[in-house]
């Protein structure tokens, strides 16, 4: 059982520049613990029992740490949001990043921005740097290759598409018809079965977030049974959560692929005076989690009191759901 107070957790809400996973303001909790900071920020849309994984990375921050890790930085790719060429292109330029995930498929007729996002990275990037798009899961298996054909074209080369269907079976099927890796993401965090994902033929990359896994020692567990090369993203958390994720990174036996943990790049602040922000295409492996700055908690505290009390019955409720 957690010591973890309930009351004594912060609620936070911070604009984002750009829309992003369909929200325009991140939410969520600071927790504190012996070993330090935690962060508790499952989607609202997640149901008590996924959020508990949420709070099990949590406190597995905050009351056991991590693991050692086996490097000291990770490469990152810059995040390049559902937005106009123009911004695409000056959001890769100023990352200091040779990889970008760039979002698609953002509403049913986006095919066209698409393709001119996507010229747009590569005309930023140049031609010996890489692309990978993410689609969400939003297509049916038809629409994904013949929009991943195009998309790829634009590209000049895909380094490979993540979740561009919703199951395990859609992927497979998108894999065996198009000469684009594919990447699994929610059919990995969702369904927690990444051996499947693996012996079904449905993926060439396991894309893990550990904070909706449970924490960096089972997200390793994970990482371990899918049997893929790993790239490790952030559910867009702040810098305290997105330690764990760098954390993560730091203690997987082999990592070939640049990961997706730039994101702090998205919000319009955080709660931290030092902020995990790519430095010339690299964050560094934290030891601990850093602490959040005072005036930066004020600056960030949930304006509305409706809100807060929503998100502190929602951890009282998830808490009671931890062993």
């Amino acid at each position: 059982m957690s010591d973890l107070d309930p009351a004594s957790a912060l609620v936070y809400a911070i604009p984002l520049r750009t829309r992003f996973r369909g929200i325009t303001v991140r939410e969520g909790m600071l927790v504190e613990g012996p070993r330090g900071w935690g962060e508790f920020c499952p989607f609202v849309e997640y149901d008590d029992r996924e959020a508990a994984n949420w709070l099990a990375t949590a406190l597995e921050q905050i009351e056991d740490g991590w693991p050692e890790p086996v490097r000291d930085r990770i490469p990152i790719n810059c995040t390049v949001p559902a937005v106009d060429p123009e911004r695409a292109r000056a959001i890769v330029a100023r990352s200091g990043c040779r990889t970008a995930k760039v979002k698609v498929a953002d509403h049913p007729d986006s095919l066209a921005e698409d393709i001119e996002r996507v010229a747009a990275v590569r005309d930023a990037l140049g031609s010996e740097d890489t692309i990978r798009v993410d689609a969400n899961a939003v297509w049916d298996v038809d629409t994904a290759v013949a929009n991943l054909r195009q998309i790829d074209r634009a590209a000049q080369g895909l380094e490979y598409a993540e979740q561009p269907c919703r199951t395990i079976e859609e992927l497979a099927a998108v894999r065996r018809r198009v000469d684009i890796p594919i990447a699994a993401d929610e059919s990995i965090r969702r369904a927690q079965d990444p051996l499947r994902v693996a012996v079904a033929g449905a993926a060439d990359v396991a894309v893990l977030k550990c904070t909706p896994l449970g924490g960096v020692r089972t997200a390793l567990r994970v990482a371990e049974a899918a049997g893929l090369p790993c790239v490790i993203s952030s559910a867009l958390e702040t810098s305290v959560g997105l330690s764990a994720q760098l954390a993560l990174a730091g203690a997987l036996p082999e990592l070939g692929h640049a990961c997706g943990l730039g994101t702090v790049n998205l919000f319009d602040g955080d709660v931290v005076g030092q902020s995990l922000r790519p430095d010339d295409g690299y964050l560094p492996v934290p030891r601990t989690p850093p602490p959040p700055d005072p005036v930066l908690l004020r600056r960030f505290h949930h304006p509305d009191p409706v809100r807060e009390q929503w998100w502190r019955d929602r951890l009282d409720r998830v808490l009671r759901l931890l062993p």
